[in-house]
């Protein structure tokens, strides 16, 4: 007779999440993984693989968490230059914040680790930037429609580098001590759109 789950699968893999989100990939042992998660290594691979098909799923979650909230900040009715303005500030704000610095951002912290040799985890990469930049082009493009952006800005272009910008963002806010140096750039990105 099979035996039942003595876990939540589900609360588990928010916990390795938050433990790979604080550690990194390569940092975080199996040992770190089953005693940070309370259940044996057996119970881990058995319900998630082995640590990098953990790791992976830690990834989707994050994004199933994250991604939504993007979009639907974006695509709320009326203005769209506002959204964006507050989206760019947020992640300046989030990155400059101590929670910012200590942890950084899941997948930006992935892209620098992993994505580079990893190609499971680089197409998640690629994936979490797709969803960040399609929403921000669609709130572009619509901002150029109701008369908002200027006419002679490209709105892909703009939604781009408001991405990369988002990255950096969170690189620098992680490893610097001075806040206006993430609010400046911010800033200065945002002027573009005028």
């Amino acid at each position: 007779m099979a035996r039942t789950k003595e876990f939540d699968p589900d609360a588990a893999l928010q916990s390795a999440l938050e433990l790979f989100w604080r550690r990194g990939y390569e940092a975080t042992s199996m040992t770190d993984l089953v005693e940070h998660l309370g259940i044996g290594r057996a119970s881990i691979y058995a319900t998630f693989g082995n640590k990098h098909e953990l790791y992976l799923k830690a990834m989707d979650r994050y994004a199933e968490m994250r991604d939504p909230l993007l979009l639907a900040e974006l695509s709320q009715p009326g203005p769209a230059l506002p959204a964006v303005r507050a989206l760019v500030r947020r992640f300046a704000a989030e990155a400059a914040s101590p929670e910012g610095r200590l942890h950084g951002c899941f997948i930006t912290n992935t892209a620098a680790e992993l994505a580079p040799h990893d190609p499971a985890a680089a197409r998640r990469v690629e994936i979490s930037w797709d969803h960040i930049e399609t929403p921000l082009h669609s709130a572009l493009v619509r901002a150029q429609a109701q008369g908002e952006l200027p006419e002679d800005r490209d709105p892909q272009a703009l939604a781009r580098m408001l991405l990369v910008l988002l990255q950096g963002v969170r690189i620098v806010g992680k490893a610097s001590n001075d806040p206006a140096r993430v609010r400046d750039a911010a800033e200065q990105a945002l002027a573009l759109l005028d």
